[in-house]
């Protein structure tokens, strides 16, 4: 027996409709690329949607096809993700800051028929185009003039109708594709459906997840391109909350100015964001005016930036963990209601950790042999998952990633009896000493924390006896004074003797991956046949 309830298919273009007929009026602000302060409303926004729509079916356009974009956060850009979506097609964020050949690849990979971009974008665009051949039109997000070859944005909504039926169709039909940015090898697509995109969008939104409503101004510092901006724009679609698009000006000074002139009250970002943003405000001496919580993601949150945001400003820190395959919230750490009389430094300790799993997502952690471990705070495992809104497999690739209907994500993680998870390492960077795993991510934390680091990343290197031994890698800040017997003494208490590391190198600068994240490979190959002292 069914139950007689009334069936909707779960379409990312119901949120549209939804945020114009019942949110309408609210604020939708951008930063252009043009460079003036753009205003507009969802009701304004959904009727610019259905205009788009008409104009992609009459470049003919249809179900399946792949549309790609080279944007940045902005009114327009959002347009495409709610058009290309709402017809059936497949909106494809591509990651602008990979490395030319890798964009290429990923276009031709993707067999992407459009590329809507930001004149930001216009030299990369001229150097793609003649290596991507199965693309039949380029389109410059601009009212003004395109370049050569392309088509204008804006001409094409001014010859459109802005009626238009969103059609209906499967729930399960694919909506969006991100690609990976893998560290080696080529980045794979992780291809989203419709059903998944809403049911992530209800999730994230939850009280103990992001907790966006109506009441929130929210501005996504983390990309669209990034996986969606971690769906907090159709999350503000769903919640009705006022959304501030940052454009291209992610500094701090240009952040914080937007915080202060929109009253934001909720954004996201990777840690590299806060940091620069935290500069630009001792430097000032400034602090936030409206900011009240702030989600961090992408990697591991230092302890120190959570400690300056939470007790320098006020601003409630939410520590979340993911992936691209996993659409991609996966736990957020919320404090547990046992947990709400902690403070000061026991608070921290608990959300330092990615926190619990949202609704939709469970994981287990299991061994090498795949023998499933105790969740007591202690035991090391690798972390695998499951879930509606978690990948099955890579698009165009073939067989699937799953271990009997399990997702390993290469995370080595704890989970304690709370169901808190600590992300220890990824699998490729735990460093075994001795038969013992170090955490890198660990001593990275309290490196940071020391007042004249700027950044810094341990990687495991060959020892003799020892197998491998930890590696310190430190970008000072501008004229600190810091020396390696200072760096190795501020870990004393802080770990055990045996997790200090053996050496510190200093470098002027750290290389990162398209995401923002620490590359270590680039560190391996750079410093794999470091020797030691006393090696």
């Amino acid at each position: 027996m069914f139950g007689l309830m009334q069936d909707h298919p779960l379409l990312i273009s119901s949120l549209m409709e939804h945020a114009a007929r019942h949110h309408g009026d609210t604020e939708l602000v951008s930063r252009t690329i043009e460079g003036p302060i753009h205003r507009t409303d969802f009701r304004a926004t959904h009727a610019r949607s259905k205009r788009l729509a008409n104009a992609l079916e009459r470049l003919g356009v249809g179900q399946g096809d792949r549309i790609a974009t080279l944007a940045w956060n902005t009114y327009r850009h959002l347009e495409i993700y709610i058009a290309v979506a709402g017809i059936g097609a497949v909106c494809h964020t591509v990651n602008p800051r990979l490395f030319r050949d890798q964009i290429v690849y990923i276009i031709n990979h993707a067999a992407d028929r459009f590329v809507f971009f930001d004149l930001t974008f216009a030299p990369l665009v001229e150097s793609l185009r003649g290596d991507c051949p199965g693309v039949k039109g380029w389109i410059a997000l601009t009212e003004g003039a395109a370049p050569a070859g392309c088509l204008c944005y804006e001409d094409l909504l001014a010859a459109a109708s802005e009626r238009f039926d969103w059609p209906q169709f499967d729930e399960r039909t694919a909506a969006a594709l991100c690609y990976t940015s893998g560290t080696t090898g080529n980045p794979k697509g992780v291809l989203y459906s419709h059903r998944s995109t809403v049911l992530h969008t209800y999730a994230g939104g939850l009280a103990d997840a992001l907790a966006i409503s109506a009441r929130d101004v929210a501005l996504p510092v983390v990309p669209m391109f990034h996986v969606n901006a971690w769906g907090i724009p159709y999350m503000c679609l769903m919640t009705g909350a006022k959304l501030v698009m940052p454009g291209a000006a992610l500094d701090g000074k240009s952040l914080c100015a937007l915080f202060d002139s929109e009253k934001v009250t909720f954004s996201a970002g990777v840690p590299t964001v806060w940091m620069g943003a935290l500069q630009y405000l001792r430097e000032s001496n400034r602090g936030f005016t409206s900011l009240k919580r702030v989600l961090i993601g992408g990697s591991a949150c230092p302890p120190a930036l959570m400690h300056a945001l939470e007790e320098e400003h006020g601003i409630e820190v939410l520590h979340g963990w993911g992936m691209t395959e996993m659409s991609p919230v996966g736990t957020v750490s919320q404090i547990k209601g046992r947990h709400a009389a902690l403070d000061g430094t026991d608070r921290r300790a608990v959300k330092c950790r990615q926190g619990r799993a949202i609704f939709g997502v469970d994981f287990k952690i299991v061994d090498g042999a795949g023998t499933e471990l105790p969740w007591d705070g202690t035991t090391f495992g690798d972390l695998l998952v499951k879930g509606p809104w978690i990948a099955s497999a890579y698009f165009n690739e073939p067989g699937s990633p799953l271990s009997h209907g399990w997702f390993p994500t290469g995370d080595v993680v704890t989970i304690d009896g709370d169901g808190y998870i600590k992300i220890t390492d990824r699998s490729k960077d735990v460093i075994k000493s001795g038969g013992e795993w170090i955490s890198s991510i660990d001593l990275e934390n309290i490196a940071v924390a020391h007042p004249a680091v700027a950044e810094a990343a341990v990687i495991g290197v060959k020892h003799p006896k020892w197998d491998e031994r930890p590696l310190l890698i430190v970008q000072k800040r501008p004229d600190a004074d810091l020396t390696r017997e200072d760096m190795l003494g501020f870990y004393a208490g802080k770990v055990a003797k045996w997790w200090v590391p053996d050496d510190v190198v200093f470098v002027d600068t750290l290389p990162h991956t398209a995401t923002g994240k620490l590359l270590k490979t680039a560190l391996r190959r750079e410093f794999g046949d470091y020797r030691l002292p006393g090696s």
